[in-house]
């Protein structure tokens, strides 16, 4: 089956509508942010405004935010590495006993 590639002939494979020009990177643009350039600007403008009076009224910055954010992350990474300490030392102990024994164990198998 053959198909034409040729976008400038009238009612194309490329056209969303007949008569309407191509314009990809504009719609992807469009798709990607969600609308017009314009209008997703000005709605990101009024919840930005409505956010700030909010975060005013509750007496929090920027920066608290950040800070917290900060601070709530560090605070799971040493969790996090305090488990694998643990997990850490329970492997030493096991190695302790159980390499030991494997090395007695292939000591005696290769003797046979």
């Amino acid at each position: 089956m053959m198909v034409e590639h040729d976008r400038h002939r009238a009612g194309g494979p490329y056209q969303a509508y007949p008569g309407e020009p191509h314009r990809g990177r504009d719609n992807a643009l469009r798709r990607f942010i969600g609308g017009s350039p314009t209008a997703v600007f000005l709605r990101l403008l009024f919840l930005s405004v409505l956010v700030g009076a909010f975060m005013a009224m509750l007496g929090l910055t920027p920066g608290q935010l950040f800070w917290h954010a900060y601070d709530s992350a560090r605070a799971l990474i040493d969790l996090g590495l305090a488990t694998f300490h643990d997990f850490g030392g329970w492997i030493l102990a096991g190695a302790v006993v159980v390499v030991p024994l494997w090395f007695i164990s292939r000591l005696f198998s290769t003797s046979k």
